[in-house]
């Protein structure tokens, strides 16, 4: 397979994933309710106010407890392992072609910089990883 085909198909694969396996999970009920407000951009002008009276930065507060993590990876490694036991099928194929008509506006998936290992990052291509120093605006 040409490198193009492969980096195709490892595209249209993480999308499937990342839309089967976890966006649609707990997190989305996670993710529910009113969004925080922030005048400045950054939210720290945004603190939590517990049920003892502290006041918590935003940037400090824990925004997903202990069970729901635990219930949240779980749901994820459960959905992987289905995702790649029924990869075989066609009725899941079908599913995934339906599905994947909503990830058609996302990004083009990128080599993840710590997952990458050195063949990887000094591959050449329009996704080769960049150093995390190197990243962003103004880094």
């Amino acid at each position: 397979m040409t490198n193009d085909l492969v980096r195709k198909i490892a595209s249209v694969m993480s999308k499937a994933m990342t839309l089967i396996c976890v966006r649609n999970t707990c997190l989305e009920t996670l993710h529910a309710g009113p969004g925080v407000v922030s005048h400045t951009g950054d939210y720290s002008d945004v603190l939590v106010t517990d049920a003892n009276g502290r006041q918590i930065p935003w940037s400090e507060v824990s925004r997903i407890s202990d069970d729901e993590m635990r219930d949240l990876m779980r749901e994820i490694v459960n959905r992987l392992y289905t995702f790649k036991l029924r990869g075989g099928e066609q009725e899941f194929r079908d599913y995934l072609d339906r599905q994947l008509t909503s990830t058609q506006n996302w990004d083009e998936p990128r080599h993840d910089w710590n997952l990458a290992g050195r063949k990887l990052r000094e591959a050449l291509g329009p996704d080769a990883p960049v150093a995390p120093a190197t990243e962003g605006p103004g880094a």
